[in-house]
């Protein structure tokens, strides 16, 4: 290897463990692991989380098909060759090849802040939530892109519920049982279709609640939803969730969302106890403070080799990177999950083809299609030209997705899951308190201090 002997060590820096991210450090440990074992080439891998979460198997989680754990691969256990760095990159000066990082708990320690150097910089900081200057929004919203919100929202709908049970107050039902969902892509529609098809089933166990006590809505300011699965899918999509009783408005924005009171572009109003946004994701702000060039979206600029237009050493693909499609003469690759993974591959193909001194190939992937889950047996998909609906489609996108989950370990734990569930009913219980877990001790010590001072 010309850019790796006994003398000096290599450092590979990879900003983010996401998909690109940590199947990028999967690969290169799999592919450099003699150089790893003997020295030459360290792996760092950067990311606030210490797991990837497979974000398509969010809304089975957020729906209590799948246990939430199962559903992440954890970044130590995978890359076991690599070290694990919680934190989140502040900078990037290329020039000098550092990288300044705040670790996790920075507040606990005197090095809290830091600067890593680097000799090949992976950078896979992925997207966040696309939010629009809409009043109320960021009071009352939850995105739907982490672990974390999908646990909430789902202990969330089901705390609506117990208090719709628990109350006989029309407005207070009307308000609790009312969900919004804004956003008609994957994410907001498989969200849609996997809560709304779990809060159905609970109503069994609720005898003050029916189904036709919830309304469902589903905004979206094009005229379609789920454009992945193309046009005719989209549609039958739409008249499938309306039959369910869902409202999905097209072509239709949210004006203001203060106090819970829902406004519409197309003049409705209404009260909500649950917003859910989805309407998009942008490029990791982060990048900006880099000295890396970015287009007019933020994305960085790369070619079809993966690697950042006009910078030696610095690679980039998946949700934060403008990758051309080479199918499509003058467009760019989607941002989804089939492009990160493959993307990721790639990369790191072609970043041991530069430590080896061989030449790079470009990424080429004709587009395979899209699966969406619905809701338990309900599904959509669009492969190879070849439409499916209904249970064929739902039983698609869980095997398409089970054969990309990372580990034989997680890939069983998920299967246990969706065996289990064809026996059992869901759990319906919601568990609100953990995201509140010092809220009962606090009242306890304050009934204490009060009971003292009396």
């Amino acid at each position: 290897m010309p850019a790796t002997n006994a003398r000096k060590t290599t450092r590979v820096l990879i900003v983010g463990g996401g998909y690109v991210g940590m199947y990028t450090a999967l690969r290169l440990q799999r592919k450099l692991r003699r150089e790893i074992s003997r020295g030459q080439v360290h792996i760092t891998v950067i990311d606030p989380q210490s797991y990837m979460t497979y974000q398509p198997f969010l809304p089975e989680a957020a729906a209590g098909n799948l246990e939430p754990r199962h559903v992440v691969a954890p970044l130590r256990r995978v890359l076991n060759r690599c070290t694990i760095l919680n934190g989140r990159v502040l900078s990037i000066d290329h020039a000098a090849r550092r990288a300044r990082v705040r670790v996790v708990g920075a507040e606990l320690m005197a090095d809290g802040e830091r600067e890593l150097t680097y000799d090949r910089l992976v950078v896979a900081l992925g997207s966040v939530s696309k939010t629009l200057p809409i009043p109320g929004l960021s009071e009352c919203g939850i995105g739907f892109k982490t672990l974390g919100e999908a646990i909430y929202l789902r202990n969330h709908v089901l705390a609506q519920m117990d208090i719709a049970a628990s109350s006989e107050d029309e407005r207070v039902r009307r308000r609790t049982l009312t969900f919004v969902f804004v956003g008609g892509g994957y994410a907001g529609v498989e969200a849609l279709g996997e809560l709304e098809d779990m809060a159905r089933d609970a109503c069994k166990w609720y005898p003050a609640i029916t189904p036709g006590d919830m309304r469902w809505v589903l905004v979206e300011a094009t005229g379609r939803i789920l454009p992945e699965v193309g046009e005719e899918m989209g549609r039958w999509t739409v008249e499938t969730l309306r039959r369910r009783g869902i409202e999905v408005k097209l072509g239709t924005q949210l004006k203001s969302a203060e106090d819970g009171t829902i406004v519409l572009s197309d003049g409705e109003e209404f009260e909500s106890g649950t917003l859910v946004w989805t309407a998009g994701v942008k490029p990791n702000p982060v990048l900006a403070a880099t000295s890396l060039p970015l287009d007019e979206r933020g994305r960085l600029k790369v070619t079809a080799e993966l690697v950042v237009e006009g910078v030696e050493g610095v690679y980039s693909a998946g949700d934060n990177a403008a990758v051309p499609d080479l199918t499509k003469p003058g467009q760019y690759c989607a941002p989804n999950a089939q492009h990160a993974v493959r993307q990721a591959r790639r990369l790191a193909d072609n970043l041991v083809a530069d430590l080896r001194g061989q030449p790079r190939q470009p990424y080429r992937h004709a587009y395979v299609g899209s699966v969406a889950s619905l809701g338990l047996y309900k599904g959509v998909a669009n492969v190879y030209g070849t439409k499916l609906r209904g249970f064929p489609a739902w039983f698609l996108h869980r095997t398409y997705h089970l054969s990309r989950m990372p580990t034989i370990n997680r890939k069983a734990r998920v299967t246990a899951d969706w065996t289990l569930s064809t026996f059992f009913r869901r759990e319906i219980v919601s568990m609100g308190e953990i995201h509140r877990p010092r809220e009962e001790f606090a009242l306890a010590t304050g009934r204490r201090e009060a009971s003292l001072q009396r």
